[in-house]
């Protein structure tokens, strides 16, 4: 699949955590950790489970840095 966004990190699924609509997947991309919050259906339809390798896409319009 070929994709124009260039914020894309590739990783593995370390964990699904399913609630009543919401999924939250943990991602470990080179040691450091993701978390996407995608739907229920789309984490069951992409078949995530643990182990997984994925590629996060991240689309943002606001970047927001803070110091102490």
């Amino acid at each position: 699949m070929k994709i124009s966004a260039r914020n894309q990190l590739s990783g593995t699924v370390t964990s699904v955590n399913e609630g009543a609509a919401i999924a939250n997947v943990e991602i470990d991309v080179n040691g450091q950790r993701l978390v996407a919050s995608i739907t229920v259906e789309a984490a069951r339809e992409l078949g995530l489970k643990e182990g997984a390798a994925v590629t996060a896409i991240v689309k943002a319009s606001d970047v927001i840095l803070a110091t102490d």
